[in-house]
């Protein structure tokens, strides 16, 4: 037992995470980005599980996200909201931190995102934090000069 002990605390140092945390995403059966995120979002250590509906309209109401942070599926982890193509990187800082946020977002679709990963491209794209009340501020940039 004391050697299982170990190996576990081992693989939780090298992982940085003790066990999988359920992330739930909405996506429309018909969108391939969506899954490619998922795939990255999964490999990172989470347990990604996946809801296929046509819209997420009442979901992204309930969790405060306007329309001007819309992308093409919409992700709850820990009671955050995450739209779009979110980073790992900012999804594992966000629940480390624990901010009081309603969640992040990454607005439209940029090619440059996890999950969209043009070859060559590095448009310019934003994570957004917000919360219910509709006010937002920059949580992170990317390719910005």
């Amino acid at each position: 037992m004391r050697k299982l002990h170990t190996l576990f605390l081992t693989l939780t140092f090298f992982t940085g995470a003790a066990f999988a945390t359920d992330l739930t995403m909405y996506k429309s059966p018909y969108c391939g980005c969506c899954t490619a995120w998922a795939e990255q979002v999964q490999e990172a250590g989470f347990n990604v599980i996946i809801v296929e509906q046509e819209n997420n309209i009442a979901l992204r109401k309930k969790h405060g996200i306007t329309a001007e942070l819309t992308s093409c599926h919409t992700a709850v982890v820990e009671g955050y909201a995450l739209e779009g193509h979110v980073p790992v990187k900012d999804i594992k800082r966000l629940l480390r931190n624990k901010p009081v946020l309603a969640g992040l977002a990454v607005p439209g679709m940029p090619a440059s995102s996890p999950g969209m990963d043009i070859p060559g491209n590095t448009d310019p794209y934003q994570v957004i934090a917000f919360d219910k009340e509709g006010n937002q501020h920059v949580f992170n940039q990317y390719h910005m000069k």
